[in-house]
């Protein structure tokens, strides 16, 4: 019997880059843009498939980042944002089963366009005023529920915390345990959904060596690669991938 994986060169060549992004993001360099990750998926695979093949390469992830960041988080912070985070998982999983492939789709890309157009038309500012509670909440349960229909907790959940003006230390730690603790949860109800099954685990296990990597490469661009030239690089994936999964979503 044939090991159980997806064998489409294609899938791995837009996954591998999507994967490498993903743990650029989780090295605290781009942080938020590892919601690129599953609408590249999504041009070889459906939006929730993409999801499941990626639930052991983030768990990987989130302990690397955690060992990296482990005294410097705001507990403070933790803990107002996890349970909010945790009722949108809920809110995720409860929908999830109503929501069709195109739907999902659809949700993912519009979100990927809203998020460029926050960030290109209104960028934050550095005296800007402290966001209130409850926004902070609101946006903790859309970064919780985004997190798990497509793993794009980053952006809901960044438009919060950064303006909370947190040093790049704190705020990449914060982050990392908010996300292992929202990603640990989604364990349960995508097994209940079905997701976990052995084709999807098998192809994440081939995966799961690119995870370090893309931490380490993160690292290193961070040190040696302009800022501005490398968002401009994501900026155009995500206008791209957005436009793509939106034309799935509502035309095909």
């Amino acid at each position: 019997m044939s090991f159980p994986l997806i064998t489409d060169p294609y899938f791995y060549a837009v996954t591998i880059p999507a994967v490498l992004l993903l743990g650029v993001s989780k090295s605290g360099f781009g942080a938020g843009f590892g919601s690129l990750a599953v609408p590249m998926m999504a041009l070889a695979v459906t939006v929730p498939q993409a999801a499941a093949i990626l639930m052991p390469v983030l768990l990987l992830m989130d302990v690397l980042g955690m060992a990296a960041f482990r005294k410097d988080f705001d507990m403070a912070l933790l803990k107002f944002i996890l349970p909010f985070g945790v009722l949108g998982i809920v809110v995720g999983a409860l929908l999830f089963k109503v929501l069709d492939a195109h739907t999902v789709a659809a949700m993912v890309g519009v979100f990927t366009l809203l998020f460029l157009a926050q960030r290109l038309l209104f960028p934050p500012k550095p005296n800007s005023p402290l966001p209130p509670k409850w926004l902070g909440a609101l946006l903790t349960v859309t970064s919780g529920f985004t997190s798990f229909v497509a793993h794009a907790g980053g952006p809901p959940i960044n438009a919060y915390v950064i303006p909370l003006k947190l040093s790049p230390i704190k705020f990449t730690a914060t982050m990392a345990f908010f996300f292992f603790v929202v990603n640990l949860c989604k364990w349960i109800p995508y097994a209940w959904l079905g997701l976990l099954d052995t084709r999807n685990m098998a192809t994440s296990l081939v995966l799961l060596p690119i995870a370090p990597i893309g931490v380490w490469v993160g690292v290193r661009m961070a040190r040696r690669i302009s800022q501005v030239l490398f968002y401009r690089f994501l900026y155009l994936g995500m206008l791209l991938t957005g436009l793509k999964l939106v034309w799935d979503g509502f035309v095909a």
